[in-house]
């Protein structure tokens, strides 16, 4: 596999090489920008949910319960340094404690994206993130960079090839959306922050080793990534030297509409591992007429599962944007490393507060479904397990909605409170459970 990452490599390079024309003529004077050469910054989010009664006939191992409170706290540190020009390094590590409602299960588009899938009572040590990251310029013109968290301020050419290596998160570099990406600022459910269907690699807190690529042409950007899986489904321990792998591609387009930014994506994944076929567990659990539930671990094998998705981003004015996504995954086949959904749509709103004279404050609205296949409803109606749905039984499936919207106060510079409501219903795809009400409050402070 360390072949596969070279041949990525060469890949974006070779491309990069090959779209290069000679060099425009510059309509934009070099901004005045400092590069920094390193910079140290550091963030702390607490997020409290709760859900009160809710109908429950019955629970399984994997249900959301009714009436609970939960939170979560995590501390991060962002160190980077630049060794020579284009060249980043940075490390995060993190601190993390707490628990997300019913440890973090009980519906595909669960509701707090800060509820790692491993939660503890006790504050613990994690290193997240250990990345190498170099831009390599091809003309086009320079642009500004801002300081932020893992991006040192500076300037770039707007044509550019960019190389990111170590570990990370899929989604630092795919499906990325200026309204709906991070969990920290904006919308908390799982399905809201990223494409439901997007099965990223990743471990039990959303990051995973590899490399990725990036070429930037005009309007124009063309991403691929290669990522290890983790050893077990929605393990802890990522697979080393891509023995069960992701490869990702990403095509991008930037545009304007009356003079308002906007993106559209089409995001691709290949995943290949151990991976279990719904109708196999359902066949073994049949012929095994011990009336054990059905097991997807029992009938793995070396299988592909496929995916795609379409995500957009649109600025209507200079204080509202619109957004959107929807992906579809193989049905037939379990998925691994995020969450339980075969297909999704989602639709939303961000809107600043300058019409009300909070120029910085944000509020937002977007509505979700999910869904999955029939051979995924035969399997949890059989009293199969998936990474986070599982009520036992499945007598009456169907599709999961989420509504979510949020209003967050900028309270002063660098800490922001936050306070977001979501209604799930049938959470796990369960038309006999919910529908579900989540509030919940965040904090969240940044230097």
């Amino acid at each position: 596999m360390t072949r596969i990452a070279t041949l990525l490599v060469g890949a974006c390079a070779l491309v990069g090489l090959t779209l290069h024309a000679p060099a425009r003529a510059q309509t934009v004077a070099e901004p005045a920008v400092t590069d920094q050469d390193w910079a140290i910054h550091g963030q702390v989010t607490g997020v409290l949910q709760g859900t009160p009664g809710f109908a429950s006939p019955y629970e399984g191992t994997n249900s959301l319960t009714p009436r609970q409170i939960k939170e979560t706290v995590d501390v991060t540190l962002y160190a980077g340094v630049r060794p020579w020009r284009g060249g980043e390094l940075w490390i995060n590590p993190e601190i993390d404690q707490g628990f997300g409602l019913s440890n973090t299960l009980g519906a595909a588009g669960f509701p707090s994206a800060e509820a790692y899938k491993v939660g503890r009572k006790r504050p613990y040590l994690r290193l997240q993130r250990l990345f190498f990251r170099q831009t390599i310029g091809l003309g086009g013109g320079r642009e500004a960079v801002a300081g932020a968290m893992n991006q040192l301020a500076g300037t770039r050419d707007s044509d550019r090839l960019v190389l990111t290596a170590g570990k990370f998160g899929v989604g630092d570099v795919f499906d990325t959306n200026s309204y709906a990406h991070d969990p920290r600022s904006d919308f908390l459910n799982w399905s809201a922050v990223d494409a439901g269907s997007f099965d990223y690699a990743a471990d039990a807190w959303g990051y995973s080793t590899g490399i990725a690529g990036e070429l930037y042409r005009g309007d124009w950007t063309l991403r691929l990534g290669l990522f290890n899986l983790s050893k077990v489904p929605n393990g802890e321990t990522l697979e080393t030297r891509f023995q069960q792998y992701q490869v990702d591609g990403e095509i991008e387009h930037r545009h304007q509409i009356n003079g308002h930014d906007g993106a559209l994506r089409l995001t691709l994944f290949r995943n290949r591992g151990q991976f279990g076929r719904f109708d196999d567990a359902l066949a073994l659990a049949l012929a095994a007429a011990t009336g054990g539930d059905a097991d997807t671990a029992l009938v793995r094998a070396r299988r592909t599962r496929l995916g795609a998705s379409v995500n957009g981003e649109q600025a209507v004015t200079d204080t509202l944007g619109l957004f959107a996504r929807a992906g579809v995954a193989d049905g037939a086949i379990e998925p691994y490393d995020f969450t339980d959904i075969d297909r999704t749509a989602q639709l939303g709103v961000s809107l600043k507060g300058a019409g009300w004279h909070r120029a910085v404050d944000t509020v937002g609205a977007a509505l979700i479904v999910n869904g999955i296949s029939a051979a995924h409803q035969r399997y949890l109606n059989a009293g199969g397990l998936g990474v986070l749905v599982g009520d036992g039984r499945l007598p009456h499936p169907g599709d999961e909605y989420i509504g979510e919207a949020f209003y967050k106060l900028a309270a002063t510079r660098g800490f922001e409170l936050t306070l977001d409501y979501q209604r799930i219903g049938n959470p796990g795809y369960n038309r006999d459970r919910g529908p579900a009400n989540v509030i919940g409050a965040r904090v969240h402070g940044a230097f």
